[in-house]
């Protein structure tokens, strides 16, 4: 990935509610607060996890802002996945009010 790499991005609305989600923030930030049914693979894991990412449907990547999930949609892309970058991260999704939850039954937050 070179520093001109161009990820597909989607606002968080444009993100179906049955969408496959991968959140790639690190064990802290998902334990505070995630969207529920995603999928979590922190970023640094990403590269010998891949194979746990679906490879058939479109995968909508998501982290704190999306900086990390844009290195990260960049880099499934590049490697065939049809990954898509939201926007904004778990910030602009708990600001739309978008469902989040935690393992522990605390209430959600972003961290």
């Amino acid at each position: 990935m070179t520093m001109g790499d161009q990820a597909r991005q989607v606002t968080v609305s444009a993100v179906p509610a049955d969408g496959w989600i991968l959140d790639v923030r690190e064990d802290d930030e998902w334990d505070a607060g995630h969207v529920p049914g995603a999928m979590h693979i922190p970023l640094g894991q990403l590269g010998y996890r891949a194979a746990e990412v679906p490879a058939d449907q479109t995968v909508y990547v998501i982290c704190r802002s999306g900086q990390r999930s844009g290195q990260a949609t960049a880099a499934l892309t590049g490697a065939g996945w049809n990954a898509v970058n939201v926007a904004g991260g778990m910030c602009q999704w708990a600001a739309q009010g978008r469902a989040m939850v935690t393992d522990t039954g605390a209430e959600p937050r972003v961290a």
